[in-house]
């Protein structure tokens, strides 16, 4: 049995995917690593929450003594970091909590994992080579689009928020120990996830509960800001092919092929809406537009070809499929409440 520090696994995309985790290997167990903040929550693992592969610890990953316990502890042989602060309006307004945890706990958990698996640079310790450390990041790290062409691997980094810049420091710190002392490491960067279990702040829970609590819905600025839509669960595939099979050292781009714009997003799902949960009016009347964020990025999307030639990958869900999928299990999250 393997045992994989996931930190963060309480949150969005990793509570998703943790149980996709567990039930595709027998021979992992996942120690899982999350402060609980407000963007994490035990109810989004309940499926595994009794499993003898699991183990759930509330702690912060900055906390050094902590996560290098961890390592000891349970022999932890691979990493996969998903814990972030990733809200772009809460990094304007806060951004002094996004460097901490971004940048200085991926810092800590980077060194800690050089420090166990390895005796110096370039030297891993009898046993220890194959451990990997996999950091998630994110497309918002390759700065804004024009109307055309596609992030790549090799696009500039250019991050125009503190979330973005915070995440892009932390790519960077991954790459250097990569480099400077020869840690197995592996990047993704993803574009826009959707799906079950995302917090209600993010644009699209926001758009279904506003919807359905007969409330304004938000849209920023024009509404023509453009996300290219990755559903979870095709990221969670991407991220075990990449953890897997990617190439030490490298960078993969992960995204849905799904351009979309932001009011384009609200009118579809106020469609489903109106044949699913019909009202009187169409929930497009409750669209609204507010002040545009600061520093608001125009377009992002994401070239995935490297992972498909490379490694496979190929998203599962159309954008047409996987909202309907999210909207449904809104749906009957709101039923149960």
């Amino acid at each position: 049995m393997k045992n994989i520090l996931v930190t963060g696994g309480a949150g969005f995309i990793g509570s998703n995917f943790i149980p996709y985790f567990l039930d595709k290997y027998e021979d992992y167990k996942i120690i899982n690593l999350d402060l609980l903040t407000y963007a994490g929550s035990l109810e989004n693992l309940k499926e595994v929450e009794n499993s003898i592969r699991y183990k759930f610890i509330k702690g912060d990953i900055c906390n050094k003594d902590l996560v290098e316990f961890i390592f000891r502890e349970y022999d932890i042989r691979g990493v996969i970091h998903f814990a972030a602060e990733s809200h772009v309006d809460n990094s304007i307004k806060n951004p002094s909590i996004f460097i901490e945890t971004n940048v200085n706990g991926t810092f800590n958990l980077l060194n800690s994992a050089y420090r166990y698996w390895m005796s110096s640079p370039f030297k891993y310790r009898d046993g220890y080579r194959d451990c990997r450390f996999h950091h998630i990041s994110t497309d918002e790290v390759y700065g804004s689009l024009g109307d055309s062409g596609l992030f790549r691997e090799d696009s500039p980094y250019a991050p125009n928020s503190p979330y973005s810049a915070s995440k892009a420091s932390g790519d960077m710190i991954a790459r250097s120990y990569h480099h400077t002392y020869g840690l197995n490491t592996v990047i993704t960067n993803c574009s826009n996830n959707y799906g079950a279990k995302q917090h209600s702040e993010k644009l699209i829970p926001t758009i279904i509960r506003k919807a359905l609590n007969s409330e304004p819905i938000p849209i920023y600025g024009d509404g023509k800001n453009i996300r290219d839509w990755l559903y979870v669960l095709d990221h969670c595939y991407g991220i075990d092919l990449v953890f897997h099979n990617g190439k030490d050292g490298d960078t993969y781009n992960i995204g849905g092929n799904n351009e979309k714009r932001n009011l384009e997003i609200a009118e579809i799902i106020c469609e489903i809406l109106d044949k699913t949960v019909p009202k009187k009016e169409s929930y497009k009347k409750l669209i609204t537009f507010v002040e545009d964020r600061a520093g608001h990025d125009r377009r992002y999307a994401i070239d995935a070809t490297k992972i498909e030639n490379e490694l496979g990958w190929r998203a599962k869900e159309s954008f047409e499929s996987g909202i309907e999928k999210t909207i449904n299990w809104y749906l009957n999250r709101k039923d149960k409440k």
